[in-house]
Parts: C-alpha cells; structure tokens; sequence
C-alpha cells in the first residue's frame, strides 16, 4: 500500500509519447504533490529533455532499476514493456497505475474508473489497471444509468481519433492530409486518395476515410479493440450478465473519441429522467439541444476532462431503450487523467 506522505516521488513510463506527454501536464495543471519526477523512456528517446513546472527534465531509459525511491509508478509504455518492467516497480515498492492492455483483465489486479468502482483502487496488489480509453468514457456516461434502471444490452459504435493510436499515426494523417491539399488536381477530379508510400502506420488511408479495424481481428471476426470492451465493461460494472456488442472504427480527427451507444434497460427510463440523472453524475456534462445545433463534438471536447453526453432520445424500436452520443478526449480522461485519479484516490486513502 501507498505510504502517507506531503510528497511523493514519481516515475512516468512513456515519458515522450503522447499520454505521456499528458500526465506531465495534467500533473502540474493539478498540483499533484510531487517531491521528485522521474521521466522514462526507452533507448531511443535519451538524452531528450521535457519541461515540467517550468524546468527541464532529462529522459532516462527505462531499466528494471529504474524505480528505487519511486513511489507511484504512472505507465503507458505499451504492454510488452509493462509486462517486463513493472514487477521489477513494484519489487521496488512502487503503486503503478499502467495504461497499457497487460493487466486490465487479471483477476488480481483492480481494473479502476473512479467515478464508478474508486474502492476497487485499494485492493491492488502493486499493480492497478486503467482501462481503454473507448471503455472509460462509456462507462463514465453509462454507470449511472445502470445504478438507476439496471443495463441489459449495450450495443456501442465507437468513433475513435487518430490520437489513440499514438503520435506516429498523427503525423501520418497530418502528412497524408498535406499531400492531398496541395493537390489541385486531385481536388477538381474529387480524387482523395495517396500513394501507398504515404501509407505504413495504419493499414488503410486514414486522411478523408473511415477505417472499420482497430487492432487485430479475432476468431469471432470482432478486433481485439471491441472485445476490450465488452468484458473490460463487465468488469468494472461488475456485471457479467450485460449483453454488449462494439464495433470500433478509426476516423479522420485528431483528439477525441466519439460514441454512438444504445441501451436496453430492465426498468423503463424517459430521455428526460436520463438527463436529470446524467446531469448529477460525477465527471459528466450534458450537452442535448438539438433544436439549437448543440451537442457533444470531438473539436470542443478536445483538451478537457469530462465526459460529454447529447443526443440523448428513446429507442423507438424496443421498449425499455435509449439511444446516447458520448464524446471525450481520449488522451485526457480515456488516459492520462484517469489515471491521475487513481492515484489520487490512493493518495486519499493513504
């Protein structure tokens, strides 16, 4: 367990990539209670400097002992790198939150949204597990839903920016974007397309196109990234009997993840009592005129912490249903945040 302390040290795994670069900001933009930063990466990233509080910081190279004297370890590294790195953490004393997919369904390691399960954080065993981005802000809008009317069936399309997949697949976009722009050619013929030189980080042409693959395909002809939905929801409700179905497309915007969700309730709930529940749960923002052009989009949610929720109607085709649009920024609380939370709870409860 975290010790009580005024100040903690802390290591962040991932120092340079793009949730990494968050956590420091997020940290300082809420006063964490930091004594000393420790910024890890792997080999290629040495020598490199990022700024936090003003000052610089060195990167240094991530090595089973880097962690003496840490006390929370904030890691998204990728899973492979956790796997390796972090029992040597918490061999060292070291809490670690870790952002990657290791551990999210280990039955010994909580699997935390604190605004649904915070009390699960203080059964870790070194390790908690923050979710995938897609996962948080569904269940950030849909757990209080769950607690008033009881979720049967979930069907989720998830409309996920280019930013989950990392910073080389940004630049790929931004390249493939600039490219076709400058083009005049292609724009009076109405031709959007690249050459397939301008494709290597993702599998299709992401610049003016939809890709319906995020991660590997599996046997059940679902990606990993769908399943990664379905049972990391089940378990941070608690809930194995809720029905949940996911398709997880990559689109063209470059932060925040949107969602088109559909619940079937056991209790019959309005659009209006969703609203007036929505509108009370903790780490929400009800965003639903549609008469006046508003609701939730990527480009405003961009850069903030919560949740926002709109297009919050009935399903007229079944009769206990309701349809819901749900946009977040998925470095901010479908990562970086979320995980600072996690530690502040334990920091809490210290």
């Amino acid at each position: 367990m975290l010790k009580k302390r005024e100040q903690y040290n802390v290591a962040i795994m991932g120092a340079t990539g793009a949730v990494g670069t968050q956590f420091l900001s997020i940290l300082e933009e809420r006063n964490f209670p930091i004594k000393e930063i420790r910024l890890l990466a792997s080999g290629r990233s040495k020598e490199r400097k990022l700024k936090f509080k003003g000052k610089n910081y060195s990167v240094g190279v991530l090595s089973h002992d880097s962690f003496k004297g840490i006390d929370i370890v904030l890691s998204s590294a990728g899973a492979s790198r956790s796997k390796e790195f972090l029992p040597s953490a918490v061999k060292a004393g070291c809490v670690c939150v870790d952002n990657s997919s290791a551990f999210r369904m280990d039955k010994d390691v909580p699997l935390v949204v604190p605004e649904v399960n915070p009390r699960e954080a203080l059964h870790h065993k070194g390790i908690i597990a923050n979710p995938n981005c897609s996962t948080i802000q569904a269940v950030v809008a849909l757990w209080p839903l769950h607690r008033k009317a009881k979720i049967k069936r979930i069907v989720a399309s998830t409309y996920q920016s280019v930013s989950g997949a990392g910073q080389q697949k940004i630049l790929e976009m931004e390249k493939q974007i600039d490219v076709i722009n400058k083009s005049v050619d292609n724009w009076a013929v109405g031709h959007h397309s690249v050459d397939k030189f301008l494709i290597k980080e993702f599998s299709h042409q992401i610049a003016f196109n939809l890709i319906p693959q995020i991660d590997v395909f599996l046997e059940n002809a679902y990606t990993k990234e769908e399943m990664k939905l379905v049972h990391e929801t089940r378990k941070i409700m608690g809930d194995d009997s809720i029905r949940i179905t996911a398709t997880c497309i990559r689109v063209p915007v470059f932060f925040a993840h949107s969602e088109s969700i559909n619940i079937e309730t056991e209790k019959k709930l309005t659009a209006l009592e969703a609203k007036k529940v929505l509108s009370k749960a903790p780490g929400v923002i009800v965003v639903d005129d549609p008469s006046s052009g508003k609701y939730p989009m990527p480009l405003y949610a961009e850069g903030k912490n919560e949740v926002f929720v709109g297009r919050i109607r009935e399903d007229e085709s079944i009769e206990n249903g309701l349809n819901l649009w749900v946009v977040s920024d998925n470095l901010r609380k479908g990562a970086a945040l979320n995980a600072i939370q996690i530690a502040e709870l334990l920091i809490k409860n210290a």
